[in-house]
Parts: structure tokens; C-alpha cells; sequence
């Protein structure tokens, strides 16, 4: 586990793996569910039968907070997401003390429940606790933007990245039209009620191709491992 001190305003890189690198998610009702987490589980006001009342018969459809529900009170400001088979990648602000400690908790929790009992599985799904890495500059935090919201995708695509990068086009298509990472809504093809947008505004470069541009200027650094942040990302990524 690597879990830097971080504190209220702080942006943080957030990480959780599956246990011996099996995977957390197996069907794409799990993925949408992940999405309903991140939607409703970030907020203290969130009841305990929050899936009763949204309506757990279709886990793809509806993602309204209920009128009856104590104002929102959210823990973080996520500002980016990628749902990988094996792990995901959050890039987040704390809005509160402990803030992220405490979505992490009732995220993680819900995600190992949900899934021990769905498919008749006991003991842990994830491996050991959450990795955090607190962003300290602009210049590493655009990096984040675009390596959890374009690499990681990218990486889904047939043949990994040396593929993706020979067919760089394509690859981007199928990245934006992957519901279950925030590339879209980063490029305004979707506003979902995952993403606090007036905390991204503040970061991101909000022209799409700019965005493109610069997040192609990074995988090109990522594919070439020749930048510290790339070292930085690709150590947190893959350390056990």
C-alpha cells in the first residue's frame, strides 16, 4: 500500500486493485453498478437503503437522487474515473476530512458485498487497502486527466497500446463510446451526475481537440517511458 498524507483541497490519485489480480467486475450489469456507486456513495446523507429506494431492478437506467433525500453532502469532488476489469482508477478532491477515506470505505464495501453474493464467492475481493498519491502541481495533475481518462481505456483496445497507438483513431472511438470511464464526459459527449464539473472546469482544458492534443502529447510520453511522471504513474499502477 503507498497512501500519501493529504488533506481537505488536496487532489488525490486514488487506486484500488482486485486481490491476486483477479477481477472485480464480470458482466457489464456489475460495471453500471460501479457507476450508481460512484453516483449515490459519495454523499453522508446517502441512506443505508439507497438501492430500494432508486430502484434496483434496472442497474442501467436512472441515476436521480430521490426528492425525499437529506441534501447531498458529498465526500469528494471526482473530476475523473476508469473502471478497468481488475482495478479503477479515481482522480478526486477532498471536500471533507477523512472525505476520501470514508467513500472509499462505503464504495469498496458495497462493491465486495454485492459481489460475494452474487456470485456465491467468499473472502476478499480486493487486495489489501486503496493506493493514494496526493497531485502536488498542474503540470502531474493534467497528466492524471489524461492517463486515467484516455490511457487506461486506450489499453482495452484489441492488442493493447502498441496497437492502439498504430491506430490511434480507431482506438480513440472506441475509448469515447466506453460508458464506463469519464473520457466522455470530459469531452461533453456525456453529463453524467458523477463528475463535480465546476471542480474539473477548473482544471481541465475544456476545447476538445486541445484536450486531444495534449492527451495524445502524454500517451506519446507514456508509450516512450521517458518522463517522470510516467515512472511516477506506472510505479503507483503496477505496485503491489
Amino acid at each position: 500500500m503507498r497512501r500519501e498524507p493529504y488533506s481537505v483541497g488536496s487532489y488525490v490519485h486514488v487506486m484500488k486493485r482486485g486481490t491476486r489480480g483477479m477481477s472485480i467486475i464480470r458482466d457489464d450489469d456489475d460495471r453500471w453498478r460501479f457507476l450508481k456507486l460512484l453516483r449515490y456513495l459519495n454523499d453522508d446523507n446517502t441512506p443505508r437503503n439507497w438501492e430500494r429506494d432508486i430502484g434496483p431492478d434496472n442497474i442501467r437506467a436512472g441515476f436521480s437522487r430521490p426528492e425525499h433525500w437529506r441534501k447531498q453532502k458529498p465526500y469528494v469532488s471526482i473530476l475523473a474515473f476508469c473502471l478497468m476489469d481488475n482495478h479503477f482508477h479515481l482522480l478526486v478532491r477532498e471536500n471533507v476530512e477523512n472525505g476520501i477515506s470514508a467513500f472509499m470505505q462505503r464504495l469498496c464495501t458495497s462493491m465486495a458485498a454485492y459481489f460475494n453474493a452474487k456470485y456465491s464467492e467468499e473472502g476478499t475481493l480486493f487486495q489489501s487497502s486503496y493506493k493514494a498519491r496526493t497531485v502536488h502541481d498542474d503540470e502531474y495533475l493534467q497528466y492524471l486527466l489524461a492517463y486515467i481518462t484516455v490511457k487506461n481505456p486506450f489499453e482495452r483496445f484489441p492488442g493493447g497500446l502498441d496497437s492502439a497507438f498504430q491506430k490511434y483513431d480507431e482506438a480513440l472511438q472506441q475509448a469515447r463510446a466506453y460508458p464506463f470511464a469519464s473520457l466522455i464526459d470530459v469531452l461533453g459527449s456525456r453529463r453524467s451526475q458523477i463528475l463535480d464539473y465546476d471542480a474539473l472546469d477548473e482544471v481541465v482544458e475544456t476545447d476538445e481537440r486541445k484536450f486531444l492534443n495534449s492527451a495524445k502529447d502524454v500517451l506519446n510520453g507514456v508509450y516512450a517511458f521517458d518522463n517522470e511522471f510516467v515512472r511516477l504513474a506506472m510505479d503507483f499502477d503496477d505496485s503491489s
